[in-house]
């Protein structure tokens, strides 16, 4: 007879089966989604302008934020598996704080995220096919990411995000190989040294490895793999950690090419998006077209994962939020994939931010976004402390000391550099 845990949807791997045997591949799901998504053109830059500045000083720096975002992630599918609710449902139960954060800053993120993850995606494609401006290869990207989300399922979502993971890894970790990386200065790189100069550095290069308000849609994705119920805790937690490996080696390997192909020849790149395009232009020049050809490829798969990621997973966090603001009942149609929740925040994440593409920076809104954002790792890592450490967790899934000590370290670590950020950010507005 056949087992019934087969005709779960969208899942391919029995629970009860013994992790051991199964092969790793095939837990691969949410994990990989979230991952990729996470990390977008500005970590590249990020980890590239490290690698640049320091060499590979801040190594541990990468292996500490893997560790730190696979906790955090493990964390917000823990609570969705072990107690049924999502996560936002988790937030509410905190206390009305939850939702006057959250509220505005999904709206404000959406719009300004929409048109940095479109404008991001363009870049690589601007510079392969310069016949169309920047502005209308964003545009068609936006477009894209929509059409996929809009008519498909998370099926879908979760198989373009994994060839574009392939891709992207590929070339990054390809690049890392011919740069012939210096391996006893790698190792030394393990040792924890925070370099002169260096903290900002650190703490953003810890804590860029794949995670923004992805990080808490998780358990969305989770739930439309069909993991749902606490019998598929170790199941998502291999999905989680052997994602999250992959997305580390692909940090490290563009660490590797930052140190190896312009610290070691004292080059620098420009700040934002634009500093992948710098980097091209050096790869040409000491490896030739073709591998600069390559990278930008990559550049663009790592760019349009974000893309799909985010106007699949967000719109889904969207939807659940204002579900549960209107008192719809759970699991109501309005508030699912597909619901028209979800297709007005889709819609959002789309065409308003388009406008953005042809006007200069609105000041205010930027300077929200940047207040806003910075504050949500720090809000990820305190609530997830308050909700898994209570009576809103069964008790066989609580937090051990080992998660409690990284989530507040997390909490400590994110608020730092939140503070940084926002500082950063006003200073930027206003000088």
């Amino acid at each position: 007879m056949r087992d019934k845990t087969a005709l779960l949807p969208d899942t391919s791997v029995n629970p009860s089966e013994q992790l051991e045997r199964v092969r790793k591949w095939r837990i691969v799901g949410p994990g990989l989604v979230v991952a990729a998504t996470g990390v977008g053109a500005a970590d590249m830059v990020a980890t590239l302008t490290a690698g640049s500045r320091y060499g590979y000083a801040l190594l541990w720096a990468v292996i500490v934020g893997t560790v730190m975002k696979v906790v955090l992630v493990e964390g917000a599918g823990r609570y969705s598996l072990s107690s049924g609710r999502t996560i936002f449902e988790g937030w509410r139960s905190l206390g009305r704080w939850t939702s006057w954060y959250f509220g505005p800053y999904i709206l404000i993120w959406g719009f300004v995220y929409g048109a940095t993850a479109m404008s991001s995606s363009a870049l690589p494609l601007a510079a392969l096919f310069p016949i169309l401006p920047l502005w209308a290869w964003a545009i068609m990207m936006g477009l894209i990411g929509f059409g996929i989300v809009w008519l498909g399922r998370y099926a879908a979502v979760e198989k373009i995000t994994a060839a574009m993971v392939g891709i992207m890894f590929l070339v990054m970790v390809g690049l890392a190989i011919i740069t012939l990386p210096n391996i006893p200065e790698m190792l030394k790189g393990l040792i924890p040294v925070i370099p002169q100069g260096g903290v900002v550095y650190t703490l953003a290069l810890a804590g860029g490895v794949g995670g923004t308000i992805t990080l808490a849609a998780y358990g969305y994705w989770l739930r439309e793999k069909g993991w749902h119920q606490p019998r598929w805790m170790r199941v998502m937690q291999l999905d989680n950690t052997v994602a999250y490996a992959i997305t580390g080696i692909f940090v490290l390997a563009m660490l590797v090419v930052g140190a190896e192909v312009l610290y070691s020849a004292g080059y620098a790149i420009s700040a934002g998006d634009r500093g992948l395009l710098d980097l091209d232009a050096v790869l040409r020049e000491r490896y030739g077209d073709v591998i600069g050809v390559i990278f930008l490829i990559g550049f663009w798969a790592a760019s349009f994962s974000s893309v799909v990621g985010v106007w699949s997973g967000v719109s889904l966090m969207f939807a659940d939020y204002w579900g549960n603001i209107r008192n719809r009942p759970k699991d109501h149609p309005d508030t699912r994939n597909g619901g028209k929740y979800f297709k007005f925040y889709l819609l959002w994440l789309t065409f308003p931010p388009m406008l953005l593409l042809l006007l200069d920076r609105p000041v205010f809104l930027i300077l929200l976004y940047g207040v806003l954002g910075a504050l949500f790792m720090p809000f990820l890592a305190v609530t997830l402390l308050g909700l898994l450490n209570t009576s809103r967790t069964p008790k066989n899934w609580r937090n051990g000391m080992f998660t409690n000590a990284v989530l507040v370290i997390c909490a400590v670590l994110f608020g730092i550099l939140g503070i940084y950020q926002v500082w950063d950010t006003v200073s930027d507005v206003f000088s």
